[in-house]
């Protein structure tokens, strides 16, 4: 078949037509590129040189090592449902979409581990391998299409990251394309132990400033013999927050534990899974403990005794499958939900310590009041990780700038109390300045360094995770330049 022609004159959109197998997998037309200008996060939006769909490692490695020749900026991307704007092609960057590489390659249930594509949808995977007894923990609220190459660059966590850890936990091996289309592989034959540095810690997490994973073995698990889901009313925030502390204190470790406020239930009994919550209920918990069947109804007990004792309106386990998985629906559509009740808003992600659950809250309930903006809060509230969800209209001219605000000021709360300013989201662009709420100019530029071992050109997904340097980190770098030349 011959190939179709190619329109633009452009050399570098000629040279990377080349480098795939379709003319097709190359998007370069202006009214192509809009759905690529901006991810999860679309206050900001940029508009990238060109999208291109490798189909496998080869391809990529091919891509970057001609973006690296050629000075071109690039980034990867996955299915675009970050939430902090780290696939924003802010430099006019070539996008290498990974939508294309989205095989399960294997699957070795006697050692508990799968290896995937970039491109392999996250839900898939339990969808995969539950017929076999076997999932996989990692669940973001956008795990029915975020992919698993996006959740290694962002860390995501998701609901039960309270006792099962977020995807860093989860992660055994990867193949990863480096800056200057190098192909490297970290943990060998699926062993995440190797000795030597972390590397599989310090490129997952890295929000692709590091390089490019192409291939990821992850550790899969036994589905538990048994689980239950509890659902609490509190008619004060302040109870349900205690309630959150004292089950811990009990030594529950449960699979999640989220809490949703007034404004969040709004939202979701608004939305597409409704299951009748009061309409005046300040916050409810959605508690869930899992593992061998004989310890589940004893753990159910105690939860629900820790409820009462903390005045709850009403407490109770789910009666079947059928109502937990309703629950859980109605809590996983929670960010999306908001489209319902407002008509844009900005998802926050910040933790803290669970023992300031009540403080945050009140102090974030006093941002909305002075911002004159309504602020929903759900969040993991297991391990402290909020969600506070501002909510605006762009329509109205500075509501934009005064929500992003607002945002921040919440982020600063979780940092004066001995917290941090993201939990799974990532700082992208979003959160870029806000590093300086919790790291010196010494600790940034020791980050920064290590990003310029990795990328040293400064070509990969550029001016995303760091602050802008301060004029004593830019002095500090011209020296060091000068005094290598």
């Amino acid at each position: 078949m011959a190939r179709k022609k190619i329109k633009s004159k452009d050399k570098h959109i000629l040279a990377l037509s080349t480098l795939v197998n379709h003319p097709s997998a190359i998007l370069y037309e202006k009214e192509d590129l809009i759905a690529y200008d901006c991810d999860g996060f679309t206050i900001h939006k940029a508009t990238p040189k060109a999208v291109v769909f490798p189909e496998n490692t080869e391809q990529v490695a091919k891509i970057v090592k001609y973006c690296h020749d050629h000075s071109l900026p690039f980034l990867a991307r996955g299915a675009g449902t970050g939430l902090s704007g780290g696939a924003i092609p802010l430099n006019g960057e070539v996008i290498i979409s990974m939508v294309k590489m989205k095989k399960l390659l294997s699957v070795d249930l006697e050692n508990r581990r799968a290896v995937v594509e970039p491109g392999f949808v996250n839900l898939k995977l339990t969808n995969t391998i539950s017929d076999k007894g076997y999932y996989y923990a990692p669940d973001p609220s956008s795990q029915y299409c975020c992919t698993i190459g996006g959740n290694v660059a962002e860390n995501a966590g998701g609901a039960h990251c309270l006792k099962y850890g977020v995807t860093t936990n989860h992660i055994l091996g990867l193949e990863v394309v480096l800056p200057n289309g190098d192909v490297i592989e970290i943990g060998k034959n699926g062993i995440a132990d190797e000795p030597g540095y972390d590397l599989l810690g310090l490129i997952t997490g890295s929000e692709g400033t590091l390089g490019i994973v192409t291939k990821i073995t992850v550790r899969i698990l036994k589905n538990p013999e048994s689980k239950q889901t509890v659902l609490a009313y509190f008619d004060k925030v302040e109870d349900g927050s205690q309630a959150v502390s004292d089950i811990i204190s009990a030594g529950i470790v449960p699979a999640a534990l989220e809490m949703m406020d007034k404004t969040a239930i709004e939202g979701v009994e608004a939305a597409a899974f409704p299951v009748g919550h009061p309409k005046d209920i300040e916050a409810l918990l959605l508690i869930e403990v899992d593992g061998i069947e004989a310890g589940i109804g004893e753990q159910i007990e105690q939860i629900l005794q820790v409820c009462r004792n903390q005045n709850v309106r009403e407490v109770r386990a789910a009666k079947d499958e059928q109502e937990r998985a309703a629950w859980w629906a109605n809590r996983k559509t929670g960010f999306g939900a908001m489209g319902a009740i407002s008509p844009d808003y900005l998802v926050q992600d910040g933790v803290i310590p669970r023992s300031k659950l009540p403080e945050v809250l009140s102090k974030i309930n006093k941002i909305s009041e002075e911002s004159g903006l309504r602020i929903a809060n759900i969040f993991h509230a297991g391990d402290g990780n909020l969600h506070p969800l501002v909510l605006f209209d762009a329509r109205i001219p500075g509501e934009t700038e005064k929500a992003m605000e607002a945002g921040s000021a919440c982020l600063k709360v979780c940092a004066d109390v001995g917290g941090t300013i993201t939990g799974e989201h990532g700082v992208g662009i979003e959160k870029r300045e806000e590093m300086r709420f919790v790291f010196k100019d010494e600790e940034i530029q020791a980050q920064t360094d290590i990003r310029d071992v990795f990328n040293p050109d400064n070509l990969l997904n550029a001016g995303k995770l760091f602050p802008t340097p301060g004029r004593c980190a830019e002095v500090k770098k011209e020296m060091k330049a000068a005094a290598i030349s």
